[in-house]
Formats: structure tokens, C-alpha cells, sequence
């Protein structure tokens, strides 16, 4: 891996140095113009903020109109309702499968993030069409981002005949994660469902991840069901809630033992920032891993969604309310070191104050953006931008850069 000199950069807003990256880690730091360039490639900061990269961790890569002409909404209420007019139409768009989905996961990279967490739709119409595009797209850009692909059951797994075999089939051909949806409200069987699911992942050795968008009663009794089979299970610390809407409708008194329990077992949750979200503080101050997503993206299930995780933390903080400087950077920290720790690959955050990934020995997984605080880069939203992979410096300005090596 080639050696990378960050001059006169500021982590996380600080003081300017020259942050010093080799095989792939950060490795040192030296006062501004004085490091060693020797056999290095050097990366001209300009005083611009180095923070770690972005992690999008609910994204659906495969269900994408990115790049394509806009079209209005034709989709009725209900997952159920949106998901059959999903199915009527993502066969007809301008583009094939495969376009969009590479096009979209560039498009991101392009804009910060280079780690990925995505869905990808599994069911008896689909077939395992959708994945072979989300994997085709991950080894494409495997010297740019880290791909982990979720199998997704969309239409459940107890309304179509199969649809069971169809996502544990997903888990032989490239799928990471093995996910759920709506266990009570889809399904309406929430014992078998979860039968299921926590089965699969106990023969493929994977782990978990269920949508939630059930309302709060009905959200805090599948959260318990989904609380006591990880405990069954052992599956602590592999285990993550997505969207968990209902749960930030609770009284604080319903959900706090909630928290207690999911901090216990190690349970994440992902999030979107939507109009209602969820409690940020409050899982931070229980610890509880959280990370950030683009949801579906100007597809047949919504208008909105861009590809910028930057634009993403925007809204995270502006739907949380947050003004102050502190709250707003833990919006970053949930964007970037968060959605990584829900992958795996990071540690939780240590409470709203923490701002990791640009220490000696983290991963020189990284952007620089503008701005003269993270803030204001926040609210800004400026396209100059320089991202870097595994210390190489993979887009500039919004657009992909060099070579592809895995």
C-alpha cells in the first residue's frame, strides 16, 4: 500500500498538522510541513477538516433510480401496498439492475463514504436477481468501499410460498447478513418469523439485522421478542434494529429497559433521520451503537435520498433539533465511526462527546471537506471534497479518481 502524506489538514476541526498514513493505517502525525515525503504520495490539505470516512449502513443500493430521469410517486400507503408497486416497475426503468446499482454505490463513494452496509431484495418474484447486482457492484468497486450486502426478505417470509428458501439460498451467493422485516405487522407471525430468521443466521454464521417500522405498542413487544432470542441465541453484539420509528414514540419509562436490555446484549440500531427520530442523546448516553443511512434513493418508494451521507447528517441533526457545535459533530461521529461500529469494524462511540478514527492505528478510511468547523462543513455542504481508501486517494471533488485495485 502506498505511503500518504495529509499536509496542513485539521482532524476533526482541531489544529493544523500533517496526519502521516501507511499501509492502509494512520501511522503519525507531524507539525505542519515538516513530515517526512520521501517515496510518499502527498495529499495538499489546504486547511480543510479531516474526518473519518462515511458508513452508510440502510442503504437499499438495488431499488435505485439515481442518475435516471425523475418520476412521480405512484406508490400507496403500507410496506405491503409499496412494496407490490416496487415490484410492478423495477424491471421497466431506463437503465438495467446492474447500471444503477454501480452507478448509485459510486455516486457515494464519490461523496465520502467507503463503507456500506446495504440491502438487497430476495423474494419469489425477484429471485436473487437483485443481489447478483449488489455483489457485481461490491467486487467493481473492492479498491473503493466495503461492501456488506444484507438478503432481504421485503415481502416477508410467510405471505409467498418459498420466499423462506429464497433468502437462505441469498446466503450462499454473497449475501453478509441475514435480515427481517415487521415480524408482527407483515408476517403477523412473529414466532416463526424470527424462527426463521435467527435460524439462518445460526447455520450461515451471520449476523442480523431487522426492519422495524411498526408503531410503539406493537414496535416494543417485536423488540422484545427480537431482545429475547439474541439472549437465547448467543447472538449478543450481532444483532441490529432498522428505522425502530415505534421505539422513539414510547414514554422514556417504556423505553429506557428497553436500552437497558439492548445495551446488555450489544444490540445496534440503524437509522434515516425521519421527521420523528429517534432518541440520539439518549442512546448515546446508553451506549447504544447507531448508525446512519440513505434508506431507498429517489426509487419507487420515495423522492428522496442523494447518494451524500453529508446531506444525510444534516438532516439527522436538523430532524434531532440540535444547534449546538457538540451535538451536530455527534451527528458526524454517528455518519462515519458509528455506521462502522455497526458493521463490526469500529467500537462504539464513547457517549455524544467521542469524535475516534483519526488515531494512530485506525484505518486511513477518510474525507476532507470544507469548512471552518465541522459544522459549518455540515451546513455548508461544500463538493470540495477528497476521499481516501485504505490510505489512496480514491475521489476528489466528487469525482472518482485512478485506478480500481482490490
Amino acid at each position: 500500500m502506498t505511503r500518504t502524506i495529509l499536509s496542513r489538514v485539521r482532524p476533526w476541526g482541531g489544529a493544523t498538522t500533517d496526519v502521516i498514513v501507511d499501509g492502509g493505517v494512520i501511522t503519525g502525525t507531524a507539525a505542519p510541513g515538516t513530515a517526512d515525503t520521501t517515496a510518499a504520495d502527498v495529499v495538499d490539505g489546504r486547511g480543510r477538516i479531516l474526518i473519518p470516512s462515511f458508513a452508510d449502513v440502510h442503504v437499499h443500493l438495488d431499488s435505485t433510480r439515481i442518475g435516471l430521469p425523475f418520476r412521480p410517486h405512484t406508490g400507496s400507503p403500507g410496506v405491503w401496498n409499496m412494496m407490490l408497486n416496487d415490484r410492478r416497475n423495477w424491471r421497466e426503468a431506463e437503465a438495467s439492475i446492474e447500471e444503477r446499482v454501480a452507478t448509485t454505490l459510486e455516486r457515494a463513494i464519490a461523496r465520502g463514504t467507503t463503507a456500506v452496509r446495504t440491502y438487497a431484495q430476495v423474494d419469489v418474484d425477484a429471485g436473487h436477481e437483485r443481489l447478483d447486482a449488489v455483489v457485481a457492484a461490491r467486487e467493481a468497486n473492492a479498491g473503493r468501499c466495503d461492501v456488506e450486502i444484507i438478503a432481504f426478505p421485503q415481502a416477508g417470509l410467510l405471505r409467498e410460498a418459498g420466499s423462506a428458501d429464497v433468502l437462505d439460498e441469498a446466503m450462499t451467493r454473497g449475501a453478509d447478513v441475514v435480515g427481517g422485516i415487521d415480524p408482527c405487522a407483515l408476517d403477523r407471525d412473529p414466532v416463526r418469523h424470527l424462527d426463521i430468521v435467527f435460524g439462518i443466521a445460526e447455520r450461515h454464521g451471520a449476523p442480523i439485522d431487522i426492519h422495524l417500522h411498526e408503531p410503539d405498542q406493537l414496535a416494543k413487544f417485536s423488540a422484545e421478542l427480537i431482545i429475547e432470542r439474541t439472549r437465547a441465541t448467543g447472538m449478543q453484539g450481532r444483532v441490529t434494529i432498522s428505522h425502530g420509528y415505534g421505539l422513539g414514540r414510547l414514554p422514556e419509562a417504556q423505553l429506557r429497559p428497553l436500552l437497558d436490555e439492548m445495551r446488555e446484549l450489544g444490540i445496534s440500531m440503524a437509522t434515516i433521520a425521519p421527521p420523528t427520530p429517534l432518541p440520539t442523546l439518549l442512546l448515546a448516553e446508553y451506549g447504544i451503537r447507531l448508525g446512519l443511512g440513505q434508506d431507498g434513493q429517489r426509487d419507487y418508494w420515495s423522492p428522496y435520498g442523494n447518494t451524500d451521507m453529508l446531506d444525510r447528517t444534516w438532516q439527522l441533526a436538523f430532524t434531532n433539533g440540535f444547534r449546538r457545535d457538540e451535538d451536530i459533530e455527534h451527528c458526524v461521529a454517528i455518519a462515519t465511526v458509528g455506521g462502522r461500529s455497526v458493521m463490526g469494524r469500529a467500537p462504539g462511540l464513547n457517549g455524544a462527546a467521542d469524535r475516534p478514527g483519526l488515531a494512530v492505528g485506525d484505518p486511513a478510511d477518510l474525507v476532507l471537506v470544507s469548512g471552518d468547523t465541522v459544522t459549518a462543513a455540515v451546513m455548508d455542504r461544500s463538493p470540495d471534497r477528497t476521499v481516501l481508501y485504505r490510505g489512496v486517494v480514491v475521489a476528489d471533488g466528487l469525482e472518482l479518481t485512478g485506478e480500481v485495485t482490490a
